[in-house]
């Protein structure tokens, strides 16, 4: 049993010594975390005690918890978003797939799946496009985006009906166009603005991006206008807050 003048109590100290491992790389990505009776025993105290010190480095996001192996140690590799140079007009690539291109670039395999339909909007995305969400309706394109077949992000695409129905847009697969899907029906983003908010996430999204309890998300909302000025796009993307980076470079003159 710890002595001494410490005032923690003793499942913290059995989660600050395994945390201390994780840090030097003694516990590496991936490796399994010893039993709980083996913890126990090397730190004297009992399992129930070894249990709730699991439980905290696995609402840190350390661990992950997995049925019939015991926990393991979470990767904390960090995607870099470069969210100054995500679908800018001098960024395109051959196959102008940004994400995918800026996944690659870190040496990380990328995978998407996505689904199309017709939707009301929801309320934020219709005033941004300047619809009625009680009359009309939008094409949604729904990604969910893999990094080394880890889901990374959710990201969902917003448009007016009008504007992609009869056109690539609606295609129930991953489609890429040089200079991107608008330009090619003729209504290239030309202007975007960017919103940024940290919230906790719902219960879907924690499910479909398979997050430990008390991870926050990053819901970064892009809305594109045309040369005329007018909103032609809604991109809302869930980017979890153990597996980003978000960088912004920007002109000071």
């Amino acid at each position: 049993m710890p002595t001494g003048s410490d005032s923690r109590a003793l499942y913290e100290r059995v989660a600050d010594s395994l945390r201390t491992s994780i840090e030097r790389g003694e516990l590496a990505p991936g490796d399994t975390v010893p039993p709980e009776q083996e913890l126990a025993e090397s730190h004297g105290v009992s399992r129930q005690t070894v249990r709730q010190a699991l439980q905290q480095l696995t609402n840190e996001g350390l661990l992950s918890s997995g049925r019939g192996r015991g926990r393991t140690v979470r990767s904390q590799a960090r995607l870099r978003w470069r969210l100054s140079h995500f679908e800018s007009q001098g960024n395109h690539t051959a196959d102008a797939d940004a994400w995918a291109n800026e996944v690659q670039d870190q040496g990380h395999l990328p995978l998407q799946e996505v689904s199309v339909g017709l939707e009301i909007p929801p309320k934020a995305v219709a005033e941004r496009l300047n619809l009625d969400p009680e009359k009309d309706i939008v094409v949604v394109r729904r990604r969910l985006r893999y990094v080394d077949d880890v889901p990374f992000q959710v990201a969902d695409s917003y448009f007016p009906e009008d504007l992609a129905r009869g056109t690539a847009l609606m295609q129930p697969k991953n489609v890429s166009v040089p200079g991107g899907l608008l330009a090619s029906i003729g209504r290239a983003q030309t202007r975007m603005v960017d919103e940024i908010q940290i919230r906790m996430p719902t219960k879907d999204e924690s499910s479909r991006l398979g997050l430990p309890a008390g991870t926050p998300v990053a819901e970064h909302m892009r809305t594109g206008y045309d040369a005329d000025g007018l909103p032609v796009r809604v991109m809302v993307t869930i980017a979890p807050g153990d597996r980003h980076t978000l960088v912004y470079e920007l002109d000071a003159s």
